[in-house]
């Protein structure tokens, strides 16, 4: 099975998982803006850090896949992704970057990130301080988690990394290729 882990990063963190997931699956890896033709591949592999209501790169990736390909889309972003109001926006987001025929064969995994504000571009910083101060005028009752949890922690250094949850995609992969080649 050819596959390809390609990530779209902006600070880092994404860049780190499909990093650590390459070195676990032998698979090899690249930024999507360097990534090329994906026509020999059967598998591609996608990691994205959540960036304004979209995932990094998913969209060139998306366009570049042969027909019939795979894709696991693994998101990396802040928000809790054990709450389903949390990977259900995230899921709506994806919806409007992937065509539906490419979602029926698509495994998404949401994976948690970190942040440094002091790293930030001044345009992200100064986007991330304006829904700072509206998420802190929201009423309490709507206020979401993932709301609370951007208020509670701006402008903090904030890293809920675990490599471990890599295990999951990794057992995926696993799983499919013994189906493929009759294990």
């Amino acid at each position: 099975m050819k596959c390809l882990i390609i990530y779209g990063s902006q600070y880092g963190t994404t860049k780190g998982y499909a990093e650590k997931f390459a070195e676990m699956t032998g698979f090899p890896v690249t930024d999507c803006e360097e990534t090329g033709d994906l026509t020999d591949y059967e598998w591609v592999i996608h990691f994205g850090g959540l960036y304004a209501g979209g995932v990094k790169g998913l969209r060139q990736t998306v366009r570049r896949l042969r027909d019939g390909a795979k894709i696991i889309i693994v998101t990396v972003g802040l928000a809790d992704v054990h709450d389903k109001e949390n990977t259900d926006h995230i899921k709506k987001c994806i919806r409007k970057q992937v065509p539906e025929t490419v979602l029926e064969r698509a495994v998404i995994f949401h994976l948690r990130g970190g942040i440094d504000y002091q790293t930030l571009s001044f345009k992200h910083r100064a986007m991330m301080t304006l829904l700072y101060h509206k998420a802190k005028r929201l009423p309490e009752e709507k206020k979401t988690a993932e709301v609370k949890a951007m208020i509670e922690t701006f402008n903090q250094k904030v890293d809920f990394v675990d490599y471990d949850s890599l295990k999951q995609i990794a057992e995926l992969v696993k799983e499919n290729e013994e189906r493929r080649c009759g294990n």
